[in-house]
């Protein structure tokens, strides 16, 4: 141990002592100060139980709804939980207002609001000019002085940045002002992730008016550079050194915040304190770092589960405490607070009095004050205040008209009181209870041990994410450890932000992966045969690896990709036009796929009851728009399968498949198994596609495509993800801010160039009516930052071509009644850079609401109610993704009963599925093919085909089953005891197709494995993110078929196949060729089952009558000859025919009759689990 470090400990621990010591004094004398009523209802707020509940639920539920009819409901929910804190007559008109309210919620709501609000506008001030001053005047005394935060609507663009700097500004222009603070985020429209030295250039330029206003009053203002999110930590410090370091400025004294629950606020205050050192060197003005706990912890844990980052703070709250104390012991230095005055704000009394004993022994208490925040702990503030001779109050201020703004720093701090942990929650007890003194104590005592333990190597950052690195890990096959999805880059970082600014500097003049293209070119009917040839022969070797060896080739390729991230962004931002913010989620997104199916190939080999074989050939055809990920999750799944694959990218994205397949081609996978191609898509592509040695076919692009496909082969096995028309509602109880920054990003991220982008706004009753909705909407559209890809400021990119036909037309022409909210601007020569646009007045089937578009353009239309809203949001031809902003259970849950399609999302963006977490696909004419979700569970089932084993399940069979069995056993007796000479009873029987005792026993363990299929699998709505903060939950629900029985199907394989729809729980109808046996006619009728008997001619002219109509119809075969369909459809895209063997396994069999559904689902309110969404699904 140094000399040094054994000084500090035995200064700390004498100063432990002594602030013990001084704590017990303040707490003493605070109990002998008056408490005033609203400190007394804060009290009761944090001790209560129940109380934090029904004031959070009460502001975000009474106070927040624009709509009062939302009020009313709300409030009456509330009403019968009403807590005994409050004055008796709070307690009445609470009761009362909660019966009366939904029925005259106009003359209700106000007062109720106006009532309740005093139980926490306490905390915040009236930003009206008229009640501003002397609200200031009201909350200063003697040695207390204000610093000012004017709260307003969330900031979504420029207009709500200029409004707020100019309420700041105002602030600072006035006399009873001197201490103002405003936020990076508070200052200007969001910024794209990636432009750190441009955002800080903007950001500068924006505040320096501000900063020079606040040196020129006499004396000068004092601003503080507030922070909440550790994203804004570097931005914050760039910008604060920035405006500081400019010569009007340098005599300016200002502040900046430091949150101690960051390991990185250590480093921050070195750096700063160097800087300042050097700034007072040369005559300026030293500054202040305001040291707090932290603002927002929970929404900073909301970020890393989400995103898949460590956390940045600490993980407990004894590290936090020593961290403060860490920065409180390193700034309180004689040789130090000359440049770098030190703020101490928080409530906890053992803090503060260990940073005033700290000082005093050091000193260096004249470069150190105390700030706490206005309304929490008011008798001991000003205890404080007397003892170390004033204190600044944090003041929020608010307009009443914008209460609801306040909603998420009201929430922030009362759940901050609240929480065991936190010293608030004993503050208002302290002085008569001697067991919480004591625990307090320890706590305090226990982090001063933790600092000392720690002085010599203080913890280092959480975050150390470094793209410039090549070193990857695979969560994969770590033992002990599940598949993880693979986290994004953090630009958080300065070492990602530089291996970013690199990618984009190359970017404008890449041509990555051309000599790949032009290697894979395939120009003459001779080449092609070639290709499609050698991969056929490629493919017993690769698959006889078994799903377990092809498992260890795609690990090793999610370690390739990852090492590859930086070629990857850089072809697609220079080839796709995807900004570097839309392209590295892209990698992460191959990672997942290949992570992902290694784990689900290993399973094939093992599936209850039927063997999986893999199939010849699959040809991959995937978009543009995610030139990357999509076509590495089919080739992946293809490969995971057993399959070999040709890969033929999209030509706008002809290199981004190239560097793909090269990365694919490092990791292992052979080149004769996975074959690059580049082919015109005249007749060259045509014959690729309808080669009969194609036995699967993965496509991802317009639903015209896949009509296309099949005209060309109509027995093509296509498995395809198509087009989408999508919609977000919005209810009367969303929250505003947080439904236009879903339907923003939804909208127009990439172009809005999606198939899951948010074409439709659909506004609910009043919503319809919210000019706070549409001024945001407007601001945050308006004030988006359109460019080419290779630009760091762009947030929309450019069109992958110049826009024309239906989209130039969205783009510049209205339809009856619509009218421009924002009207797209082109922006460059050739069209493809344009400016978002948004359509209000769209018509319930107009053009503009049943067509997609694929671009930048976003049409409002209006519902008078919920219902309304989804009828409208269903009435398409599509169903990939759908969204709903409701902060009403019922609401939330009538909506998830009735929307129909394949991704639903609650209270977020509809864009950005995750592999594992969200399985991607849709119903309607958004999926063609058996409907298995990419990156799902099921999605490589349907890519090889299956024979039958014995299935060893053990379950109980359920009625249905067992009355079906029972119903094949009466087949059964019956052709024993006929006899073969009579002709009906021979008729029967050859219907019967030999019904023996094996084939029974066969059919009882096909029942069984249903029943286990079921229960494990389909038969419950399942979470599968593992997310605290949001619910991720797959479900499978039933879908009406058809089971066709053809003269040479057997009848337990009816029984078995109509078993599995009735386990299912589908609208199952049966037609059979020749006489159902009588047992079956019973048992069918008895169960719902309609049958009819029919020729193969009769069958078949009706299937092709459904096709013509272009009606959705899955049929599932029991033999037969699907060829015979297919050519009577026409190979139409919405018949979806399952003529694969009928086999025992219940995993299998039960597929025909579901559809999945993957339903993502915000599950808190600004960081705190909410229970809204509890009980749903």
């Amino acid at each position: 141990m140094t000399a040094a470090r054994s000084t500090t400990e035995s200064e700390l621990s004498a100063v432990a002592d002594e602030a013990v010591a001084l704590v017990r004094r303040w707490v003493a004398e605070a109990a002998a100060e008056s408490v005033d009523p609203a400190a007394a209802r804060l009290a009761g707020v944090l001790r209560e139980p129940g109380g934090l509940a029904f004031t959070v639920g009460f502001v975000d539920g009474v106070i927040r709804p624009e709509d009062r009819r939302v009020a009313a409901r709300n409030l009456a929910r509330l009403a019968p939980s009403t807590p005994g804190f409050l004055p008796w007559y709070l307690r009445t008109a609470v009761r009362a207002g909660g019966v009366a309210g939904p029925a005259a919620p106009w003359l209700v709501i106000p007062v109720a609001r106006r009532a309740l609000r005093g139980m926490v506008g306490h905390l915040v001030v009236d930003a009206t000019e008229r009640r501003l001053g002397p609200a200031i005047a009201a909350a200063r005394g003697p040695g207390v002085r204000l610093n000012m935060n004017l709260l307003g609507e969330a900031v979504l663009g420029e207009r709500e940045a200029a409004r707020r700097l100019a309420g700041t500004m105002a602030l600072v222009e006035r006399a009873d002002v001197d201490h103002v603070s405003i936020k990076v985020s508070a200052s200007t429209a969001p910024h794209a992730p990636w432009a750190f030295e441009e955002t800080v250039t903007q950001v500068v330029e924006a505040l320096c008016p501000l900063y020079a206003r606040a040196a020129a009053t006499r004396p000068s203002t004092f601003i503080n550079l507030d922070m909440e999110e550790y994203r804004d930590l570097d931005l914050t410090i760039a910008v604060f050194t920035a405006l500081l370091d400019r010569p009007e400025l340098r005599r300016l004294e200002a502040g900046v915040v430091l949150q101690a629950y960051l390991p990185d606020a250590l480093g921050a205050l070195v750096r700063l304190g160097e800087w300042s050192a050097t700034r007072v060197t040369a005559g300026g003005a030293p500054i202040t770092v305001r040291i707090v706990k932290g603002a927002n912890l929970p929404m900073e844990r909301v970020e890393a589960s989400l995103r898949g980052w460590p956390a940045a703070p600490y993980g407990s709250k004894e590290e936090t405490d020593a961290n403060y104390k860490r920065l409180l012991e390193h700034a309180l230095r004689p040789e130090r607070v000359n440049a770098v005055r030190v703020g101490v704000a928080g409530h906890n009394l053992f803090d503060l009095a260990f940073a005033w004993v700290l000082a005093g022994r050091r000193g260096v208490r004249h470069g150190l004050r105390f700030e706490m925040l206005r309304g929490m702990a008011q008798t001991q503030a000003r205890v404080v205040a007397r003892e170390v001779g004033g204190l600044l109050l944090y003041t929020p201020a608010v307009r009443p008209a914008e209460f609801d703004v306040a909603i998420a720093y009201l929430v922030r701090r009362l759940e901050e009181g609240a929480s065991q942990e936190n010293f608030m929650s004993a503050v208002f007890d302290l002085a008569d209870d001697g067991l919480l003194f004591a625990r307090e104590e320890r706590r305090f005592r226990a982090s001063l041990a933790r600092l000392e333990a720690e002085l010599a190597a203080p913890p280092a950052a959480r975050r150390t994410q470094n793209r410039q690195l090549q070193s990857v890990g695979s969560a994969a096959d770590t033992p002990g450890v599940g598949f993880r999805n693979a986290p994004d880059t953090d630009p958080s970082l300065a070492a990602n932000r530089a291996w970013a600014r690199r990618i984009l500097l190359r970017a404008g003049t890449s041509t990555l992966g051309a000599d790949l293209v032009e290697r894979a070119a395939v120009r003459t009917r001779a080449e092609l045969d070639e290709v499609l040839a050698g991969a056929v022969a490629a493919g017993p070797g690769w698959a006889a690896l078994g799903g377990a060896g092809r498992a260890q080739v795609l690990l090793r390729a999610a370690d390739q990709l990852e090492r590859c991230r930086g070629e990857l962004v850089e072809v697609m931002v220079a080839e796709a036009g995807k900004t570097v913010d839309q392209a590295d989620p892209e990698v992460s997104e191959a990672v997942d796929f290949a992570r992902y199916y290694a784990a689900r190939a290993a399973e094939l080999d093992d599936v209850d009851g039927a063997v999986f074989r893999p199939v010849r050939l699959t040809v991959v055809t995937p978009p543009w728009n995610f030139p990357v990920a999509i076509p590495a999750g089919s080739t992946l799944a293809a490969l995971a399968a057993g399959s070999s694959v040709i890969l033929k990218p999209a030509g706008p994205a002809r290199r981004c498949g190239a560097v793909l397949a090269r990365a694919l081609w490092a990791a292992g996978v052979p080149r004769d198994v996975l074959r690059l191609i580049d082919v015109d898509e005249g007749e060259l592509g045509k014959a690729l596609v309808s080669d009969p040695r194609v036995d699967r076919l993965l496509l991802t692009g317009a639903f015209e495509t896949a009509e296309l496909f099949r005209s060309w082969r109509p027995d093509l096995a296509l498995l395809a993800e198509t087009s989408g028309k999508n919609a977000i509602v919005v209810t009367p109880s969303a929250d505003v801010d947080l439904a236009v920054r879903d339907v923003v990003a939804s909208a127009f991220g990439h172009g809005g160039q999606k198939c899951s982008a948010a074409s439709l706004l659909i506004l609910v009753g009043s919503a319809a009516r919210s000019r706070r909705l549409r001024d945001q909407l407007v601001d945050a559209v308006g004030s988006l930052v359109v460019g080419p890809a290779h630009e760091s400021t762009s947030q929309v990119g450019p069109l992958i071509e110049p826009a024309s036909g239906k989209l130039l037309a969205a783009l510049t022409t209205l339809g009856p009644g619509e009218r421009w909210l924002v009207r797209p601007r082109r922006l460059d020569a050739d069209g493809r850079l344009w400016s978002p646009g948004v359509r209000d007045g769209v018509a319930r089937g107009s053009e503009f609401h049943r067509t997609e578009y694929f671009g930048p353009v976003l049409g409002i239309m209006t519902a008078a109610d919920l219902a309304e809203a989804v009828e409208i949001q269903n009435d398409v031809d599509f169903g990939l993704t759908a969204g709903l902003h409701s902060r009403d259970a019922d609401e939330l849950a009538y909506w998830l009963r009735h929307v129909e399609a394949g991704n639903l999302y609650v209270n977020r963006g509809i864009t950005g599925a995750i592999v594992g977490r969200q399985p991607f696909g849709g119903w309607k004419r958004s999926a063609v093919g058996p409907g298995t979700k990419a990156g799902g569970p099921t999605y490589l089932y349907a890519l090889g085909d299956w024979t039958g084993r014995p299935s060893t399940a053990v379950a109980d069979l359920g009625a249905a089953a067992r009355r079906l069995l029972g119903a094949a056993r009466e087949v059964a007796g019956a052709r024993e005891a006929a006899g073969a000479q009579e002709a009906a009873a021979a008729q029967e029987a050859a219907a019967a197709g030999g019904v023996a005792a094996s084939a029974l026993a066969g059919l009882e363990r096909a029942l069984r494995s249903d029943a286990v299929a079921w229960a494990d699998a389909y038969g419950v709505a399942r979470e599968v993110g593992g997310l605290a903060v949001e619910r991720n939950v797959l479900r499978y629900l039933p879908v009406p078929v058809e089971v066709r029985l053809p003269e040479t199907g057997g009848i337990v394989a009816l029984v078995r196949v109509v078993a599995a729809g009735l386990r299912a729980g589908s609208a199952v109808r049966v037609s059979v060729a020749g006489r159902l046996p009588e047992p079956l006619r019973v048992a069918f009728t008895e169960r719902g089952v309609p049958w009819r008997e029919e020729t193969g001619a009769d069958w078949l002219a009706g299937v092709a009558r459904a096709a013509a109509r272009r009606a959705e119809l899955r049929l599932r075969l029991v033999g037969g000859d699907a060829g015979a369909v297919a050519a009577v459809t026409r190979g139409r895209p919405e018949i979806v025919v399952h003529a694969g063997p009928v086999t025992e396994s219940g995993r299998l069999e039960l597929l025909p009759f579901l559809r999945e559904q993957a339903v993502s689902l915000t599950a808190h309110r600004f960081g705190t689990p909410d229970g809204l969404v509890d009980g749903l699904l």
